[in-house]
C-alpha cells in the first residue's frame, strides 16, 4: 500500500471502524493512533482525535488522544536529544534556518513553544526535532508539550465531538480561549521558577 492509498483510506468512518475492531484492547487504539502520528506526521491527527471523541465520548476521547500525542512528542524529543549528533541529524542541525530556530527556542523557552503547540496545524514534528536538537531543558519542553497539547487536543476533541456548538454555543468557545490564557500564565510562572532554579544551581 503506497502513501496515496493510505491517505485515501484514512477517513473518519474507517478509523472509527478500526477502533471498534480493536475495542477489546480498551483505550489502547485511541492512545496509539496519535502516538504514531508523532513519528509519521503525514497522518491526520485531527481525524484520529475526532474519531476518539466519537468512539469514547468527549472526555474519554480527549484523554486518550492527549496521552498518545504527548507520549509521541516526548519520545521523538528524547530520541532526537539522544541521537542528535548522528551524521544524518548533524546535517539538519547545521542548516542555517534550523540553527536560527534552535537559538530562538533556547532563548524564549516555554512561552512560544506552548503557543505553537496549542494550534492544531502547527508542524509538531518539526517543533519536536528542533527542540530535541536545541539546548532547551527537558523540564521546559515537557511542560510546553503537556500544556500545549492539552489545549490543542481538547479543542480538536470539542470541535470533532460537536462541531455545531462552536456557532450555537459561543460560551463554550470563550471557555476554550480562557483555558489557553490560564495555561499560558501558569506555564510562564513555572518557567520563571525553573530558570531561577537553574541560575542558583550554576552559582
Amino acid at each position: 500500500m503506497d502513501l496515496e492509498s493510505i491517505r485515501q483510506w484514512l477517513t473518519l468512518e474507517n478509523i472509527l471502524a478500526l477502533i471498534e475492531e480493536y475495542r477489546s484492547f480498551g483505550p489502547l487504539p485511541g492512545i496509539l493512533l496519535p502516538l504514531i502520528e508523532a513519528f509519521l506526521p503525514f497522518l491526520p491527527l485531527f481525524l484520529f482525535v475526532m474519531a476518539n471523541a466519537n468512539a469514547f465520548g468527549l472526555w474519554g476521547g480527549f484523554l486518550y488522544s492527549w496521552i498518545g500525542s504527548v507520549a509521541g512528542a516526548l519520545l521523538v524529543f528524547f530520541i532526537i536529544r539522544k541521537y542528535g549528533q548522528a551524521r544524518f541529524l548533524s546535517v539538519i542541525k547545521n542548516h542555517d534556518k534550523v540553527k536560527k530556530l534552535m537559538a530562538w527556542v533556547e532563548k524564549h523557552g516555554f512561552a512560544p513553544l506552548f503557543l505553537l503547540l496549542c494550534f492544531p496545524f502547527t508542524p509538531s514534528a518539526i517543533v519536536n526535532i528542533v527542540a530535541g536538537l536545541s539546548r532547551i531543558s527537558i523540564a521546559q519542553y515537557a511542560l510546553a508539550v503537556i500544556a500545549g497539547k492539552m489545549v490543542m487536543i481538547f479543542t480538536m476533541s470539542f470541535v470533532g465531538h460537536d462541531i455545531a456548538s462552536l456557532i450555537t454555543k459561543p460560551t463554550r468557545t470563550a471557555i476554550v480561549i480562557l483555558i489557553i490564557a490560564i495555561l499560558w500564565y501558569v506555564g510562564k510562572r513555572i518557567e520563571i521558577k525553573l530558570n531561577t532554579s537553574v541560575e542558583k544551581t550554576k552559582k
